[in-house]
C-alpha cells in the first residue's frame, strides 16, 4: 500500500481477504470504516464496494479466487 490508497472497487463473484503484513490500512465499505494493523485480516464479502483510504501504508496481502 502507498499513501495514495486504492479507489472504490467490488468483486461480484468472489470474496476478497486483505491481510496486513506491515503498516496500517484504513478500509472503507459503505457506512463503515475499518482500521487494520499488522496481523489483522479482513474479508470483504462478494459484491460489497470497498476502498483503501489515502494515508494507508505498508505491506498488504490480497487473497481472492
Amino acid at each position: 500500500m502507498d499513501e495514495a490508497g486504492i479507489d472504490w472497487e467490488d468483486h461480484p463473484e468472489y470474496e476478497e481477504a486483505l491481510y496486513v503484513l506491515d503498516g496500517r490500512m484504513e478500509l472503507e465499505i459503505p457506512g463503515e470504516r475499518i482500521v487494520c494493523g499488522p496481523g489483522d485480516l479482513y474479508v470483504v464479502p462478494a459484491g460489497v464496494p470497498h476502498r483503501v483510504l489515502p494515508g494507508s501504508h505498508g505491506l498488504l496481502l490480497l487473497i481472492d479466487r
